[in-house]
């Protein structure tokens, strides 16, 4: 009885930890770039009872797995920036994080900072850098699918940048750093930077940016699984505390 009053607590710290992860995702259902997480599950030790010719096993209860990224494509929103972008298709903007380092994001709500460069709404400056001059007309501001920008400068069509773009063969393993951006990691492997639209990158869009991939319905599910879940083992534990107690009171 005691091992079933574990096991029950170990399910209900589970529970816990996804419902932690279903507020997160709801939260961010409005953040542009935002990409949903899925807790995995793992079941415990096992403890052997019996001998060789007639064992049996009794599981010590779950422990919350790894959390898994997932990248599918958010709607794409219209944006009143002449810089703003979204990458459709696979890929991610590269940004330079405060430690020096290449982040990667999804988040395409970029504007000019205090010098032209292009930075996220975090500070974090884009990767090459694209610098647009006071002198340029912003209105004249061009992104072209495979990442150009070009503008009017003092009357004269001038070259901005070229926007790259880097993908990962397992996208799932990045590690969130927060801010809608994510750094490279052993089971993401190592970025693949290429123009967009080149050897199957995704493609930029100007005057849009890419909205969350969280759907309310399946957040909804999901938390309404995990409370049903977190009720039966609370009620497992309450039946083991009862017969422990009828145990300790027994009489001969």
């Amino acid at each position: 009885m005691m091992n079933a009053l574990y096991s029950a607590a170990t399910g209900m710290m589970a529970m816990q930890t996804g419902m932690d992860l279903i507020a997160q995702n709801l939260a961010n259902v409005n953040t542009t770039g935002y990409k949903s997480t899925r807790l995995t599950f793992e079941d415990l030790l096992y403890m052997q009872i019996g001998d060789q010719n007639g064992t049996t096993q009794v599981g010590m209860g779950v422990a919350p797995g790894r959390t898994q990224l997932e990248f599918t494509q958010g709607d794409m929103r219209e944006d009143s920036s002449r810089t703003a972008m979204a990458v459709e298709g696979a890929g991610f903007f590269q940004v330079i994080l405060p430690s020096g380092d290449i982040g990667y994001t999804r988040d395409g709500h970029f504007l000019p900072d205090a010098n032209g460069q292009l930075v996220t709404s975090s500070g974090y400056t884009l990767e090459p850098s694209v610098v647009v001059p006071v002198t340029a007309d912003p209105q004249t501001i061009q992104i072209s699918p495979t990442g150009r920008v070009t503008a009017k400068v003092k009357g004269v069509d001038t070259i901005l940048g070229q926007i790259q773009l880097a993908k990962f063969v397992n996208p799932a393993g990045l590690f969130a750093l927060g801010s809608n951006t994510y750094a490279a990691t052993v089971n993401s492997g190592p970025a693949q930077v290429d123009d967009p639209g080149a050897n199957g990158m995704g493609v930029i869009r100007q005057g849009y940016t890419e909205g969350s991939n969280v759907s309310v319905m399946t957040e909804m599910v999901d938390m309404i699984t995990a409370q049903r879940a977190f009720e039966s083992v609370s009620k497992v534990l309450s039946a083991s505390d009862e017969m422990l107690s009828m145990a300790n009171s027994a009489r001969r």
